[in-house]
């Protein structure tokens, strides 16, 4: 089975599929209109460890602060 951890623990490079949203209504409404859904292959474009982190799906990027990334679950997936 493939590693389920927080989205930004992925490193650069790295692949997930998202697994779970966990947050109150308006995040997830704001996640699932950025294309975060279930299923969905995210990759980590860029991740500092602290401040926001950027990541591509659905052939754009979005970039999220640490809290919310916090909140989206993945699948570990390995390199594009």
């Amino acid at each position: 089975m493939a590693d389920i951890l927080p989205l930004n623990d992925l490193a650069v490079g790295e692949t997930g599929v998202v697994y779970a949203l966990d947050g109150g209504a308006h995040f997830l409404s704001r996640m699932v209109s950025f294309g975060f859904t279930p299923g969905v292959p995210v990759k980590m474009v860029q991740n500092f460890g602290h401040g926001a982190i950027i990541v591509s799906l659905r052939g754009t990027r979005v970039a999220l602060g640490q809290g919310e990334a916090r909140k989206v679950t993945v699948a570990r997936q390995g390199g594009w």
